[in-house]
């Protein structure tokens, strides 16, 4: 083997980043330290501070990565572009699903992740929200998507085994009537996905903002 193809990749922070958001997709961030990013890079922990500070500065850059990934709207209709932006959150963030407890938590954020929202309150103020608005319907649609996320990222069934499961419960509905009725008339009456419950309250909450659009 030649000394060309043993030569390991030259270690740069677009790679130590890029290794890092591979590890916490697969193991999640409680188990992605320096050491074990160090051993994963075949290098010394210490390598890793000449290009990062410490460990919060890697989960900066991270989150960047993952701004990067989100699409900012573009749509005429600021609902149309609400909408592509919250799509394109929640794909990311099925993707990097750590990302989800850190993404709003940084308090030196990364260029990537101060662009997107700066964008994203252009958006809003160029579709006739004032100032404050604009920061009101910015917090209400992520927090309507991150609340989804976590119901949804943590369903004991999918749209596939949802009948079984349901049906497995009507058993046990004889005192709650409601419970199922819904299990009935909604899960076990046709196809039924959860996912589909994320376009029906993002138009709710939708609603909701155009109330605050002046």
């Amino acid at each position: 083997m030649s000394s060309l193809s043993r030569a390991k990749p030259v270690l740069s922070l677009e790679l130590i980043v890029t290794t890092a958001i591979r590890m916490a997709d697969a193991d999640g961030l409680d188990r992605l330290g320096m050491r074990r990013l160090g051993q994963e890079l075949s290098v010394e922990a210490m390598s890793l501070y000449h290009h990062l500070r410490d460990k919060d500065a890697l989960l900066d850059a991270m989150i960047d990565v993952v701004f990067i990934e989100i699409e900012t709207p573009t749509a005429p209709s600021w609902r149309d572009g609400l909408r592509q932006r919250a799509d394109s959150q929640r794909a990311a963030l099925h993707r990097h699903r750590w990302a989800l407890q850190v993404l709003e938590s940084r308090s030196h954020p990364g260029l990537a992740t101060l662009q997107h929202h700066d964008q994203v309150l252009g958006y809003l103020r160029a579709a006739g929200f004032g100032v404050r608005a604009c920061g009101s319907v910015f917090s209400l649609v992520d927090a309507y998507v991150f609340g989804f996320l976590l119901t949804e990222l943590q369903l004991p069934f999918d749209a596939e085994s949802a009948p079984a499961i349901a049906s497995e419960l009507l058993g046990l509905t004889a005192q709650f009537p409601h419970f199922g009725e819904y299990l009935k008339e909604v899960i076990l009456s046709g196809p039924y996905d959860y996912a589909d419950e994320f376009h029906i309250g993002l138009e709710v909450v939708l609603d909701a903002a155009e109330r605050l659009r002046s």
